[in-house]
């Protein structure tokens, strides 16, 4: 209990609303755009253009904060075509791309600590991309266009592009911090050690198996394995146990909770379950808007909103049952089981290697 109570600690201080709200009232214009012009199927691309390029913003000048925002911005949009340009391929291409992607994201640390969070963040998004590309191809109804999904992704970026205008022209001239400046901001080189190395092979490793069981065998909603892998694995060796214990509650939370709201269509039809659809959107978009809010107040919770925010908006185009929802949280379950055993597995060969004897010159 002493553990778990650890886990939910709340930090009074680390409640942020304003920035809820800000990324609120930004994600309301795709989400009204798309309703206006009945494509649903690229809400989710647009959002996450704007959350991560919101979160990747250096802060800074407006000039220095655009180009590396624009940086930023090209790699989401080739990450994005990437993965809805063979979402429809054979399994062992999928299996490829995501080990090819988990592993140069893993090694983006040599460009500096906030430059591997931006990977990092892509490579999320390359997942959930590949995911929602693959339920997309075999959904008769949904027609997706790559070239939409990329200028949708595009198109939240821009959208905080025109917010940070908005800011500057609002408070004048001058550098602003960055966003969410609890997020590492260091920009020195770093060099690449062999446990990076190590940690980032067995993490693509990892990621890589579950998507190769997710594809390979077809399995139902399988993608919620991979991206629970994600989420469960910590980005480097030397976080907290109880960081680690925070993100596996929350996936496993966040999974609970979009398969409970899943359920709602369930024997819909017509306009009410058109109804139903448009209303889980709004509240896949307040959990986001709760993730931006409460990131620092508990990370446990923080995980389960944007968790369960994700899930929602990457199944909402299937239909669901009771069946397909306990698959859902079977699949997170065993994402989680394997990004804790790779996380066990790369700590050993690091207490290893710290052990071995240095070698002769």
């Amino acid at each position: 209990m002493s553990g778990l109570s650890k886990v939910f600690e709340l930090n009074p201080a680390g409640l942020n609303w304003p920035r809820g709200v800000v990324f609120l009232d930004v994600a309301l214009v795709p989400l009204v755009v798309f309703w206006v012009i009945g494509h649903e199927q690229y809400l989710l691309s647009a959002l996450f253009g704007l959350l991560l390029t919101a979160l990747a913003d250096p802060g800074g000048g407006f000039g220095y904060r655009v180009s590396r925002i624009a940086v930023f911005a090209l790699t989401g949009a080739g990450v994005t075509a990437l993965g809805f340009g063979i979402g429809g391929q054979a399994w062992g291409w999928l299996v490829l791309a995501v080990f090819a992607v988990t592993l140069v994201a893993g090694m983006a640390v040599v460009f500096g600590v906030h430059r591997f969070v931006a990977a990092l963040l892509l490579n999320l998004w390359f997942i959930v991309a590949l995911g929602l590309a693959s339920s997309l191809h075999q959904h008769p109804r949904v027609t997706s266009h790559t070239w939409a999904q990329v200028l949708a992704w595009s198109g939240g970026s821009a959208l905080w592009i025109a917010a940070t205008l908005i800011g500057r022209l609002i408070r004048g001239r001058g550098d602003r911090p960055q966003p969410v400046s609890e997020l590492p901001g260091g920009i020195s080189r770093k060099k690449l050690t062999r446990p990076l190395i190590l940690f980032a092979m067995i993490r693509a490793g990892a990621i890589g198996g579950t998507a190769a069981l997710a594809f390979g065998l077809d399995l139902s909603h399988g993608v919620w394995m991979p991206i629970a892998a994600v989420v469960a694995m910590k980005p480097d060796l030397r976080q907290a146990t109880l960081v680690s214990a925070q993100r596996v509650a929350g996936a496993l939370i966040g999974a609970v909770a979009a398969a409970l709201l899943l359920l709602l269509p369930i024997g819909e039809h017509g306009l009410r379950l058109f109804a139903v659809e448009r209303g889980l959107e709004v509240v896949a978009l307040v959990l986001l808007m709760h993730g931006a809010a409460i990131r620092f107040w508990n990370y446990a919770l923080y995980s389960a909103a944007i968790a369960a925010g994700v899930l929602i908006l990457v199944d909402l185009p299937q239909p669901t049952d009771y069946a397909t929802e306990g698959y859902r949280v079977l699949w997170t379950v065993c994402g989680v089981a394997t990004g804790l055993l790779g996380m066990l597995l790369a700590g050993l060969l690091a207490k290893r290697t710290a052990k071995a004897p240095p070698q002769p010159a």
